[in-house]
């Protein structure tokens, strides 16, 4: 149910008892009227189907930042409403690598999302070395 007229808010959340993280959020709340959108996994694949950034990790995540971002654009969303992001590298890679590409297109978000890093074995193709899914919050 729609509660009109009450305006959706994200707040982000750094407890003082838990670190207090740089690039990332440990907590965030919405409230108010709002739709939630669940990005699938996305890879260093563009629009023309063509991998970008091949045995690049920087590389890939730039892309896979491009490919969320038209996503969210697709929705009249940006960045901004992320409140979620999880991040599969594959093993052996440094995640330092592709947090430095986000910084790289983002900055520093005034509300960085919850994310969660995981390293695998593998991906879809042996020539992905990462791949990156995504909440979203927008206002109905």
């Amino acid at each position: 149910m729609v509660n009109k007229g009450k305006i959706m808010e994200i707040t982000a959340i750094n407890p003082p008892a838990l670190a207090q993280p740089r690039g990332y959020s440990q907590m965030i709340t919405v409230s108010g009227a709002r739709k939630t959108v669940y990005i699938g996994g996305q890879d260093a694949i563009d629009k023309n189907g063509e991998l970008v950034g091949e045995g690049d990790l920087g590389k890939q995540t730039e892309q896979i930042l491009i490919n969320i971002e038209n996503a969210l654009a697709a929705i009249n969303g940006t960045f901004e409403n992320v409140v979620k992001m999880t991040v599969y590298i594959v093993q052996g890679y440094d995640p330092r690598i592709g947090f430095a590409a986000f910084q790289h297109k983002f900055g520093v978000l005034k509300r960085p999302p919850v994310i969660t890093v995981v390293f695998v074995a593998g991906l879809g193709s042996p020539k992905w070395l990462v791949e990156i899914d995504a909440i979203a919050v927008l206002e109905e």
